[in-house]
């Protein structure tokens, strides 16, 4: 039994991915691969939870394949698939749905937030969705999950029915409890014209937002155009605070470059944010455009995105299958 690190993660096909998925995931990704075992997940069942246009929804799942590969991810060393594509998933996920408490359900902040006043018409699966999480993770016997800020709750829960499954059917430890890697990357990517909201694919206009598929001239133009404020920049980090678009560009250099935030601002303070914003767009530039540009070559070719995908999904089907026959048996299932 290998003593690496088993790391399972996923991420929704939700088209036009920004650099907010990938500071926030992929560049993560990549540096997990090196020293772990991982498993990296299209999450189209996820993303099903709110209605999709179907063409769109497999153009969707290509693109982030693409996204995985064009970012650095190696197909032959970490498993790659599309959740739907083993049913081990679902079958799972209805187990776990009469293992979790509804209790623990309503907790979830996460579903208050996206239902919002309407939640009578959101569809029940925006609602169990923290259980489809769950058995994604625990289908691999996963060690470990990278999470941010917005999925802890979920990972809790996951743990909660870990622990509830093997105490209900007296199996110590058959389900390991998974423990969450937080990274020491920028936790979120804000938007470039409000720096309070999260970078999204959502938000109407395209100058919020820089996308792995922008060309260098769109790039540049973005951060000129980049909302900042009309002080100087300050070396002062609780000054920094209370200046949301100037923290999150600074963020971001910092991010790219390698170096921590205190050094970033030693090197802009004082200094006009031309300058931050010059320095800034040549380093998004040299990061983004290359995978922009291997994305777009990846795409031409689709059918070798779904022979990833096929490669990854038989692979992840033999683990599932495994675990799927042994939760069964100890639930009393033929």
């Amino acid at each position: 039994m290998s003593k690496k690190k088993l790391v399972f993660s996923g991420v929704q096909p939700t088209g036009n991915l920004h650099l907010g998925n990938y500071l926030g995931a992929l560049k993560n990704f990549v540096n997990l691969q090196k020293d772990n075992e991982c498993i990296f997940c299209v999450v189209d069942l996820h993303a099903i939870t709110v209605f999709q246009d179907p063409v769109e929804l497999k153009n969707n799942i290509l693109e982030t394949v693409a996204a995985f590969v064009a970012a650095g991810l190696d197909h032959n060393k970490s498993i790659i698939f599309n959740q739907s594509s083993v049913s081990g998933h679902s079958e799972l996920a209805w187990i776990f749905n009469c293992v979790a408490r509804i209790g623990w359900l309503n907790r979830m902040t996460q579903f208050k937030d996206k239902a919002g006043k309407d939640k009578e018409k959101v569809s029940v699966g925006l609602y169990i969705y923290p259980n489809l999480m769950a058995a994604d993770i625990l289908l691999y016997k996963s060690s470990h999950v990278p999470v941010g800020a917005d999925q802890k709750q979920h990972l809790e829960l996951c743990r909660d029915i870990a622990q509830k499954f093997n105490n209900d059917f007296g199996v110590a430890n058959f389900f390991p409890v998974p423990e969450p890697l937080i990274s020491n990357t920028i936790s979120r990517v804000m938007s470039l014209r409000d720096g309070l909201k999260k970078m999204s694919k959502s938000e109407e206009s395209d100058f919020s937002r820089i996308n792995l598929k922008d060309d260098a001239d769109l790039i540049v133009q973005k951060i000129k155009k980049a909302k900042t404020d009309s002080a100087s920049i300050s070396d002062n980090l609780e000054d920094l605070n209370k200046r949301p678009e100037v923290l999150n560009l600074i963020n971001i250099y910092a991010e790219l470059s390698g170096i921590s935030l205190q050094n970033a601002l030693k090197e802009f303070a004082g200094k006009d944010f031309s300058h931050l914003k010059n320095k800034l767009a040549e380093i998004l530039v040299a990061t983004i455009c290359p995978i922009g540009n291997k994305m777009k070559e990846l795409l031409k070719d689709t059918k070798s995105l779904e022979n990833i995908l096929n490669k990854g999904s038989e692979k992840a089907r033999k683990i599932a299958e495994n675990t799927i026959k042994e939760t069964k048996k100890i639930v009393g299932l033929f």
